[in-house]
């Protein structure tokens, strides 16, 4: 039977006196006194691995801690059950019974069940905390974006050839596994396109190089028949087992969906490398995995591949607000979602609040005075006046290098949190992941506020 938390500590349940054990110690502290976290998570963990008889699951208590940890210390699923059965401190923060020793699987199937909103919940309960406290009353803002990336590899027309036809073979070699086996026939070029791949990075000249596309466009074009074929064939399959008919229906499907991306694949590499055209960032195709994974371009920087995240920091360096959008919005069109959201968490606009550059346009600035806000710095001016913006020159210099904190929260998110790249799978497991990393990092801040005050 699935439980919110432990009901009582053991005295085996004691904190090291190293620093990093204090800081887990308040949070800890903070957690005790937010009981309504627990009935957040508990409520997306009902029904995961929930049956009345056998092994008693992870507590929806035991499971927030462990997902904190392991942002905590940007730990891998193997790496967070290491520590859990070999650190005091770990096992005492995540309240773990003697002999309770949680698997990578379990821990992962426990912490991906946890949503997007409940993070979301979590943060605002926490940021609520901290204003009940006086720590961060949220009239001061700092605003910002940033990409995350997607766990993909860089998307190279021939790597990505080269990955739909490894997957479309991979799968035409399971579909033969069928009993009785499928009509369908099929040669392996997985070894023919790795060679051309390596050719058309390893060329000099362009002739050699397009050459080397063609052959393994062509390579591309007999497997992508060969899965037109199977899917024709597997569609019509029959057999005396259930079990078989399952598989058949599973491989088909895994088949057609790749088939999709595969061939818009083939058409942008012909497109882009064969007749020269410039491709939409909008129709281009990224990854064969993490299909949500949008293109992001920053000014002159370089091209990077995820989610764009929008921040809204506080000056005690908590993030009070995060926002995970898809496509590549210019940071103009999303100032006024920002500071809403900001109106509806502490139900007022900021008096003040400080933007980068990207966000600083005449019509920004004429609502966001319009909705009551006294100062409003953009890092760029953009052609407005500093008195248009804020009371004085003097407020404005303040105002600029308050806002330059938040690249320094950025830094340690990424740094420490592991928020520069996005480990879990699909679009959901994106917003997951970024959550739960803002998460764990406030609490982590907020642990070191108390501290200090105590």
């Amino acid at each position: 039977m699935r439980r919110k938390w432990e009901p009582q500590l053991s005295m085996f349940h004691s904190m090291a006196t190293h620093e990093i054990a204090k800081e887990l110690a308040a949070v800890s502290r903070v957690l005790d006194d937010n009981g309504e976290i627990m009935a957040l998570v508990y409520k997306d963990l009902v029904g995961v691995s929930s049956a009345e008889t056998g092994r008693e699951g992870m507590t929806a208590e035991q499971v927030l801690r462990c997902v904190i940890l392991k942002q905590y210390r940007n730990l891998s699923y193997e790496e967070l059950a290491f520590h859990l059965e070999d650190s005091q401190s770990f096992r005492g923060f995540a309240r773990l019974r003697m002999g309770q020793y949680p698997s990578s699987s379990t821990l992962q199937e426990n912490i991906t069940a946890l949503r997007p909103a409940t993070w979301e919940a979590i943060n605002r309960v926490i940021i609520g905390y901290a204003a009940a406290r006086k720590l961060e009353k949220g009239r001061k803002v700092r605003l910002d974006s940033t990409a995350v990336e997607s766990n993909i590899h860089y998307p190279t027309d021939s790597r990505l050839l080269e990955d739909g036809i490894r997957l479309i073979t991979r799968l035409l070699v399971e579909g033969k596994r069928l009993k009785p086996k499928p009509g369908y026939r099929f040669s392996d070029h997985r070894r023919v396109a790795r060679r051309r791949v390596l050719s058309i990075v390893n060329a000099k000249r362009k002739k050699v190089r397009q050459q080397a596309y063609r052959d393994l466009l062509a390579v591309a074009e007999r497997v992508r028949g060969y899965a037109v074929e199977a899917i024709g064939l597997l569609e019509v399959f029959v057999s005396a087992e259930a079990e078989e008919m399952f598989r058949a229906r599973k491989v088909r499907e895994k088949l057609e969906r790749v088939l999709m991306i595969f061939t818009r694949v083939i058409d942008q590499t012909e497109r882009r490398v064969i007749h020269g055209e410039s491709v939409p960032a909008s129709e281009k195709v990224v990854s064969f995995f993490e299909e949500h994974t949008d293109i992001i371009v920053k000014g002159g920087r370089e091209t990077q591949y995820g989610h764009k995240v929008f921040l809204a920091g506080g000056k005690t360096g908590l993030i009070l607000d995060c926002l995970v959008v898809r496509g590549n919005p210019c940071d103009t069109s999303m100032l006024s979602t920002l500071l809403e959201r900001q109106q509806a968490l502490y139900t007022r606009v900021p008096r003040q609040i400080a933007a980068d550059g990207g966000f600083a346009s005449q019509d920004n600035l004429s609502w966001a005075k319009g909705q009551g806000i006294e100062d409003v710095m953009f890092s760029k001016k953009k052609g407005l006046s500093v008195l248009e913006m804020v009371k004085s020159h003097w407020v404005y210099k303040r105002l600029r290098k308050f806002r330059a904190g938040i690249e320094a929260n950025i830094s340690r998110l990424k740094r420490a949190f592991g928020l520069a790249r996005c480990t879990w799978a699909g679009w959901v497991g994106f917003q997951q992941y970024v959550w739960s990393t803002v998460v764990s990092y406030n609490l982590s801040v907020l642990g070191r506020l108390i501290m200090a005050a105590s």
